[in-house]
């Protein structure tokens, strides 16, 4: 047994059939999510590298800011925000699902002064992660936002070439330099994704809608080099916006005042 191995002693463990989904919560990362014998997220097994690894929340912002400004307050917000970087608190805990929240604090008003509670439930279903984000803004003004899932989904370097994907208009993996200049490209988001991965199975990746909308409009394909500590993952990361979206308010989300806003993502995969 390697200091890697799942379940590690920080992760809490959901199990539905033969689904198993790994968190931790103290960063708010799905760290695990197996269906069978197929391990549908990235472990970094040799590094440990938390960067690397499984289904993290990038709030309040995915995208990289302009000078990293975040215009609407003149201050600055890294890329994928703060949300992995705070510790998130477990509210609620069943052998299906688990519930973490994250409030507004010293730690970020400084950067995104607002107050707001971000309320994350991963459950676990027959073959599927179901993730939803709730937003609430309890300041007196429109809380701006545009978060996304950043999901490392694990794919042997020589696979990624044989990668075989439905409803992603434009992406070509036969057409990528897979070792030496990975894609960083950002596409239309048609709600749904599904993704072929060799002698692993089919992975569909989905929004599911809130009252008849949709929120995530576009997903992120990236990868690392073959020549980085950790390479064997392919990223579809289903985004509310692209580049700089916080700084532009037709495309990210404005939440108004004492008010909340939710989005819904389902994972579901079928192994060979």
């Amino acid at each position: 047994m390697t200091f890697m191995d799942f379940p590690t002693p920080r992760e809490l463990v959901l199990t539905s059939g033969t689904t198993k989904i790994g968190i931790i919560p103290a960063i708010d990362l799905v760290s695990h999510f197996q269906v069978d014998a197929w391990q549908v997220l990235y472990r970094p097994l040799q590094t440990g590298n938390v960067r690397r690894w499984g289904l993290p929340l990038m709030i309040p912002n995915f995208s990289r800011l302009k000078n990293g400004i975040f215009e609407e307050k003149g201050t600055t917000l890294p890329i994928h925000g703060f949300g992995r970087l705070l510790p998130w608190t477990v509210t609620e805990q069943t052998q299906t699902s688990a519930t973490l929240q994250l409030q507004s604090s010293d730690a970020t008003r400084p950067n995104y002064p607002y107050e707001f509670t971000f309320t994350a439930t991963i459950t676990a279903g027959e073959d599927t992660l179901t993730y939803t984000v709730a937003m609430e803004n309890r300041s007196d003004e429109v809380m701006p936002i545009a978060p996304g899932f950043h999901p490392y989904f694990t794919v042997a370097q020589s696979d990624k070439a044989k990668l075989a994907t439905t409803g992603l208009a434009g992406f070509d993996p036969k057409a990528c330099q897979w070792d030496t200049q990975p894609p960083d490209t950002s596409y239309p988001f048609p709600h749904k994704v599904t993704v072929r991965i060799p002698r692993r199975g089919v992975l569909t990746i989905a929004e599911q809608p809130v009252n008849d909308q949709y929120t995530l409009s576009a997903m992120q394909v990236w990868s690392e080099p073959e020549s980085a500590p950790d390479h064997e993952f392919v990223c579809f990361e289903p985004v509310v916006a692209t580049e700089d979206g916080l700084n532009r308010p037709q495309d990210r989300i404005n939440i108004p005042p004492h008010e909340a806003r939710q989005f819904t993502l389902q994972l579901t995969a079928k192994p060979f």
